[in-house]
């Protein structure tokens, strides 16, 4: 039982290593494509700043349908949630890689974040008013209504984390059997409908953070 443990804990010291190790690595590539992007920024842009403004007028777009001209501040970090977990699952897809996106501990990191900057952005807008959206309408349901909105927003990080996670490890434990049981033309429409799948659960997660922010922002009723 003690060898077993023990390779088992190994195990999974390893994996985590190699998932912060892409991590990283999406980390450096983002960072190398954002410099050459913007190396030498020119009116008429050239193939890849091409590519890389329509991305980031697409964000912008997305950002301000939802949550208005306001939102606007906070494109850098839905913009930056929004493009590395948009690389994070589509790694998964190149053989000898791993979505970083399909461990958990990556999910529960990003949830936080966006659960820890909800909460600030509805205290710096509000101040101590804020806590009045957990209290109810009126003061005598305090005790019911409290514990129910707590329980409310708690669930909104693991509901952000298991559902990303469990939807791209699914993709990878599919795509892992097809391609050992027909390894030739078959894994493509699978691959096709991966790559659709990996830009949804991106989307998801982007909308999700908008809503939770501008709900934050909003007068309590």
């Amino acid at each position: 039982m003690e060898p077993f443990l023990f390779f088992e804990t190994h195990w999974l010291k390893e994996h985590h290593l190699v998932v912060v190790s892409y991590t990283w690595f999406i980390m450096a590539a983002l960072a190398l494509f954002s410099f050459l992007a913007t190396r030498r920024v020119s009116i008429l842009p050239g193939r890849f700043q091409n590519v890389m403004e329509v991305v980031v007028e697409g964000i912008d777009t997305f950002l301000t349908d939802t949550m208005g001209p306001e939102g606007r501040k906070f494109f850098p970090l839905v913009a930056t949630l929004g493009i590395y977990i948009l690389t994070s699952n589509l790694l998964g897809l190149i053989p000898g890689f791993e979505s970083p996106t399909a461990n958990l501990n990556t999910t529960v990191s990003l949830a936080v974040v966006v659960f820890a900057m909800t909460h600030i952005v509805g205290i710096r807008v509000h101040g101590i008013k804020y806590v009045k959206q957990f209290m109810g309408p009126v003061w005598w349901l305090t005790p019911l209504m409290m514990p129910i909105e707590i329980i409310s927003h708690l669930s909104r990080p693991l509901s952000l984390s298991v559902r990303l996670f469990g939807n791209i490890m699914g993709e990878d434990i599919v795509l892992a059997v097809v391609l050992l049981l027909v390894p030739l033309l078959v894994p493509l429409p699978v691959i096709v409908l991966m790559i659709f799948t990996s830009c949804i659960q991106t989307v998801v997660f982007m909308l999700l953070t908008m809503m939770y922010i501008a709900g934050a922002m909003e007068e309590a009723h």
